[in-house]
């Protein structure tokens, strides 16, 4: 299940980088019951999901101010060395899904409202 943005503009203050990575790792849970039923090899998929999962549990462990939150990914690519590739484009990723979360109400509120969908496992999507 595909979550549908609106475009309207929110204005909330900023929410702290930690917050949202928080909820983006419940939104995770969906790729992974959507990877887990795919008959195709789905290794490069666990991997991109492993690299996200760490970015989004380092995120919360530094809480890094929402105006050095770019930064602040961007210095986790330069330590991940030359085979950066996967930690760049993960980082990428949690950076537009949070700029998008201080941007469109419906999606922060998905987002709060632990991102059900209808591919978590094991019944989340009731949340």
């Amino acid at each position: 299940m595909v979550a549908v943005v609106e475009a309207r503009v929110t204005d909330r203050p900023p929410a702290r980088p930690a917050a949202v990575c928080r909820e983006l790792l419940a939104a995770l849970e969906a790729s992974e019951g959507r990877r887990q039923r795919r008959k195709r090899d789905t290794t490069p998929d666990a991997i991109g999901l492993a690299i996200k999962l760490d970015l989004l549990q380092r995120a919360i462990a530094a809480d890094p101010e929402p105006d050095q939150f770019e930064a602040w990914l961007q210095e986790q690519c330069f330590a991940a060395g030359p085979g950066e590739g996967g930690v760049r484009a993960m980082a990428l990723s949690i950076f537009e899904e949070w700029r998008l979360a201080q941007e469109a109400d419906s999606f922060r509120d998905w987002l709060a409202r632990g991102a059900p969908s209808d591919d978590a496992p094991s019944g989340r999507a009731a949340r």
